[in-house]
């Protein structure tokens, strides 16, 4: 019997890219523009619909690259844009996501990973996590990017890397694999709460001009011109503006770090894993806390800014961390980076979409309590 003073939360079964579109309808998304790639088609598929539902704009554009420019224009006219691709179209995206970047432009780009390198295969990966967090484009820029290990996150996370991208006015990327893209589990759907966030006066909404005899239209305000750009011609100039983008980075590393712990306190040995591998480490390290190992996982959420100061508190003594990865071996610089030498850092992961167990995960770790894996250095 549930009591009248508990509130029951409706619980839905929904696929995780139906999850990200429609929550991104509910944060108030109301320009997407994408083009079709497996293992994300569900995502324009369902917005075609959507869009037109709630008054908003969806267009399947002619490639890649159109559909994120398209998405620079939206967002210089202030509304709430968004994207989605899977690996080789976002690597077409590249520039578009640079510029973005450059002209401060806030947007919500998503990629459900595929196996590559090349056209790879359609199952799920995490083999774009240097293009994700170190900067696909050209230049010193920083994505917001959050790693969802299930739909309730994808859910959640989607609507809150609309509110951090309008704040930072920064595009935010959602990296999630073929894998959680595709599978389906009950979520909360969650009602957004609109946030006290900056007014997008930098918006081209258009302006009244300052010269006389010239007529507007209708929609006009009374300011003066805004300028959106990333060309900076002016001696110094673009230094300056890449040191104010790198404070603003800082900031985000400041207060936007997410992760979960679980039992990492007493752990001889930390699983570090993010989205859908993170799913299959717990499985391995619950089975093996059973068979009485201290092993405990550390999940990144935020892949940047990533949660480098928590992970160097825990690293020291004998302790060990093993980087579980569906790649050759990326995140696990991030982890080395953070540890600083403070603890033997290990790694196991397979490429090419291949998806790993929980056996093979259990055996990886009791190897690493045995001393009988090699540490990461390179």
């Amino acid at each position: 019997m549930t009591s009248k003073n508990v509130k029951t939360v409706e619980k839905i079964l929904m696929k995780g890219n139906e999850a990200i579109a429609e929550a991104a309808i509910n944060a108030r998304c109301r320009f997407f523009a994408g083009y079709p790639i497996t293992p994300q088609n569900e995502i324009p598929e369902y917005l075609s619909e959507r869009m037109n539902q709630v008054g908003g704009v969806f267009i399947q554009s002619e490639s890649e690259i159109s559909a994120i420019n398209m998405v620079f224009g939206a967002s210089a006219a202030g509304v709430r844009s968004m994207t989605s691709s899977s690996s080789p179209g976002i690597s077409l995206k590249q520039e578009g996501i640079s510029f973005l970047c450059g002209a401060q432009l806030p947007c919500v780009i998503v990629n459900v990973q595929r196996g590559g390198p090349g056209l790879g295969n359609i199952s799920g990966s995490q083999a774009d996590y240097f293009q994700a967090v170190k900067g696909g484009g050209h230049g010193d820029y920083k994505l917001l990017v959050y790693a969802p290990y299930n739909v309730q996150e994808m859910w959640d996370l989607t609507m809150h890397a609309f509110d951090t991208s309008d704040k930072y006015r920064n595009p935010a990327m959602i990296l999630v694999d073929g894998m959680l893209g595709q599978m389906m589990e009950p979520l909360s759907p969650t009602p957004y709460v609109v946030k006290n966030l900056p007014v997008k006066t930098w918006a081209l909404t258009g302006c009244k001009d300052r010269e006389p005899n010239v007529i507007r239209s209708t929609g006009c305000k009374d300011r003066k011109p805004n300028v959106i750009k990333s060309l900076y011609m002016g001696e110094g100039e673009l230094e300056r503006q890449n040191e104010l983008l790198q404070e603003k980075y800082k900031k985000m590393k400041e207060v936007e770090v997410m992760y979960e712990e679980i039992d990492v306190e007493d752990a001889d040995v930390i699983i570090v894993a993010f989205g859908f591998a993170a799913r299959v480490a717990l499985s391995a390290v619950r089975g093996l806390q059973r068979d009485g190992y201290k092993v405990g996982l550390f999940r990144p959420i935020t892949l940047f800014p990533f949660p480098m100061r928590q992970i160097h508190r825990l690293a020291g003594g004998k302790r060990k961390f093993l980087s579980i990865e569906m790649n050759a071996g990326q995140m696990v610089e991030d982890v080395r980076l953070s540890v600083n030498g403070r603890s033997d850092v290990f790694f196991y992961g397979r490429p090419g979409g291949a998806i790993m167990t929980a056996e093979e995960i259990s055996e990886v770790i009791i190897k690493c309590f045995e001393n009988k894996l090699e540490p990461h250095l390179f």
